[in-house]
């Protein structure tokens, strides 16, 4: 599999990035090591998690899905590079949340014992904690990374403003700078396309997005009407942020026009997709999710996908008004 550096970093990665985030939940132990073993056999070397997942889970479940990996590295950590987020709450105190230098002491440690190693390679922000000001949040991060328990930093889910306003605090007090960015991203989202990815191309910051299949709407599987069980639309906690996301007449409609396309170019949706998405020179890494192996292989086509100019501006044009923000609408 093609690799690409993260950022302006010396970090080479997949071209692909495996999320977990169904690990623990949506898939038990097991089919989560046949995923790990299909993915990493295919070539993908670099592995998403989060302290919180698995997805649509509760405090009970939190942790899981690392645990689960951290299992499956056993004896072979050298080989993949490893990934994970801390922000979300982990417990019943008001500081087991949040940005907070408290608690991301607290988690990165308790994000090392599950996953049975001593080092992660990329920890992130899950999201913007605007109660605990940059400033602690930033020195906390660089304390972990000097104390050799994270080798990089990163953010997910920042706007392009916050984000720059990081980047700027950081070089100020000469902190650990973030070397990327995980926003959500597809077909069906395209508004980070106005400032968060012109922001990370003048910054040097690598972008691994991800939703690139728009949690499995954007594969052709579904159909208006009530989401189909078993999937992020019904699953957990989650379900209801999918279906607000997503599960719209508007998107329906889209998708059976992005279908006709891919069928009038030979392609499945899903290879189509994703493969409009490693088009975008910004992005580094989509992230991929599975629930089973069998899905992996319309994914690897993408990246062997050349996207024609044609077929690359039809499928722009198609999707231009998921490019705006709302105070565009």
């Amino acid at each position: 599999m093609q690799t690409r550096n993260l950022g302006n970093t010396g970090l080479s990665v997949s071209r692909l990035v495996l999320g977990t985030m169904t690990f623990g939940l949506q898939t038990d132990e097991r089919t989560s090591g046949e995923i790990l073993d299909a993915a990493t056999g295919a070539g993908i070397n670099f592995l998403d998690l989060a302290d919180v997942y698995p997805l649509g889970g509760d405090l009970a479940t939190a942790g899981r899905t690392e645990e689960i990996v951290g299992r499956w590295l056993e004896g072979r950590r050298h080989r993949y590079i490893l990934a994970t987020k801390a922000v979300g709450k982990m417990g019943p105190a008001e500081w087991d949340e949040g940005a907070s230098r408290k608690h991301l002491l607290d988690a990165v440690d308790a994000s090392l014992r599950r996953l049975k190693t001593d080092y992660i390679d990329l920890y992130q922000l899950h999201s913007d904690d605007r109660r605990t000001p940059l400033e602690e949040t930033l020195q906390a991060l660089d304390d972990i990374v000097r104390a050799g328990k994270v080798r990089y930093v990163g953010v997910s889910n920042f706007l392009a403003y916050r984000l720059a306003l990081a980047l700027g605090k950081a070089e100020a007090n000469r902190w650990t700078r973030f070397v990327s960015v995980q926003p959500r991203y597809n077909l069906l989202f395209r508004e980070i396309e106005r400032e968060l990815l012109p922001l990370s191309r003048e910054s040097g910051l690598g972008v691994i997005p991800y939703n690139p299949l728009a949690g499995g709407l954007l594969t052709g599987k579904h159909a208006p009407g009530s989401p189909t069980a078993g999937t992020r639309f019904t699953l957990g906690t989650a379900a209801q942020r999918y279906q607000d996301r997503y599960w719209h007449e508007r998107e329906f409609r889209t998708v059976e026009s992005l279908q006709r396309l891919a069928d009038q170019a030979g392609h499945s949706l899903t290879t189509l997709s994703l493969a409009w998405v490693l088009a975008n020179p910004d992005i580094t890494a989509p992230i991929i999710g599975l629930s089973r192996p069998n899905q992996l292989p319309d994914l690897l086509k993408a990246t062997e996908l050349q996207l024609d100019s044609q077929l690359k501006l039809r499928l722009d044009e198609l999707t231009t008004e998921y490019r705006r923000g709302d105070a565009d609408r």
